[in-house]
């Protein structure tokens, strides 16, 4: 027998901006809920957050304690743990990691499950890249585009997209070098080089060393040959890396995209699997913190509206059952 202890409504597996979204909304409609939060967030090598309506320029860090505390309000439960396993039957029956928060093995029950499990950026393995990451190596330019804006700037291309990379970032700087790095030149269309001659930005053939930094602030890129290019900011295109296990594990339909594979989802997030919700960046690649709160919105109404339809519907066949026995054990005199 279950422990009511350990039952919920629903379970949020990922305390990020999804996560925490999600929570908020279910614990507003007086959902018995629980966030389950191993305290690994994308962005928490960043110093502030951008493109938040109300929230730009807000730390990672402060953005989530706020959330926190905001689920808490309408008693939705956050435990810092891990998620190590979870199978489907009736309901969903999720095993922890364990620690001191919330004990050994501990082993919790869900009519619904909410992955937002989000996923984590592998670094081109470049000297110095990781240490510098979220400072002036960056990866996005409309989180931190503005606050580089009119520098040096470099991209380090790693696949033929990085043209791409190197076209955009072009709108907050006049000065681009595009660095090669393992791409070679014969990668490189005519329309590529047409449009990165339109847009100034200079391409530099080689593999790049490592970067040069001087008083905790990037001053170079060094190629291999040993020649060092004077930039302030480098963009790189990291590779994501979906943290979807628990959502192949549980049977989900995958589908693979360039970066990487990622759960089939209709517009809330429900994945093939019945009860199951993919939110932020274990639904998509491209999802801002912006868009990853709006993801766990959607999936946290449309399972509050779920359960009360599928509530509704057990007590109106409850109901019909029981006038259906009644009327089978009334006296014959009462039927007639």
């Amino acid at each position: 027998m279950t422990d009511e202890a350990e039952k919920y409504e629903v379970i949020v597996v990922g305390g990020g901006a999804a996560g925490l979204s999600a929570g908020l909304v279910l614990g507003r409609a007086r959902r018995r809920t629980l966030v389950v939060d191993a305290g690994e967030p994308r962005n928490a090598p960043a110093a502030h957050m951008h493109g938040y309506l109300s929230r730009d320029g807000m730390s990672p860090a402060a953005f989530l304690a706020a959330g926190r505390e905001e689920i808490a309000r309408y008693g939705v439960e956050l435990v810092r743990d891990r998620v190590v396993d979870a199978t489907r039957g009736e309901d969903f029956t999720v095993r922890l990691a364990g620690g001191a928060a919330s004990g050994a093995g501990r082993t919790v029950h869900a009519r619904r499950l909410v992955v937002a499990t989000g996923l984590k950026d592998e670094l081109p393995p470049v000297a110095g890249l990781v240490e510098r990451f979220g400072r002036d190596v960056l990866h996005c330019p409309y989180c931190h585009g503005w606050e580089v804006r009119d520098q040096a700037f470099g991209v380090l291309a790693t696949t033929s997209m990085s043209v791409h990379q190197a076209l955009m970032v072009s709108q907050w700087s006049k000065d681009v070098t595009l660095f090669l790095h393992t791409v070679s030149e014969a990668e490189l269309t005519d329309g590529d080089l047409r449009r990165l001659a339109a847009a100034g930005v200079r391409v530099v053939p080689g593999e790049v060393a490592g970067l040069v930094v001087e008083d905790d602030r990037l001053t170079g890129v060094r190629l291999v040959e040993g020649r060092v290019h004077d930039r302030e900011a480098l963009f790189v295109a990291p590779r994501a890396v979906p943290r979807t296990d628990l959502l192949v594990r549980l049977g989900a339909e995958m589908s693979e995209t360039p970066f990487g594979a990622y759960p089939v989802v209709d517009a809330t997030g429900l994945t093939t699997v019945p009860g199951l919700w993919a939110a932020g960046n274990a639904s998509g690649f491209a999802e801002q913190v912006v868009n990853a709160a709006s993801r766990g919105y959607r999936a946290g109404a449309a399972i509050n509206g779920e359960l009360l339809m599928a509530d509704l519907d057990a007590k109106a066949a409850e109901a019909a059952e029981a006038a259906e026995l009644a009327v089978a054990t009334a006296d014959p005199a009462v039927r007639r």
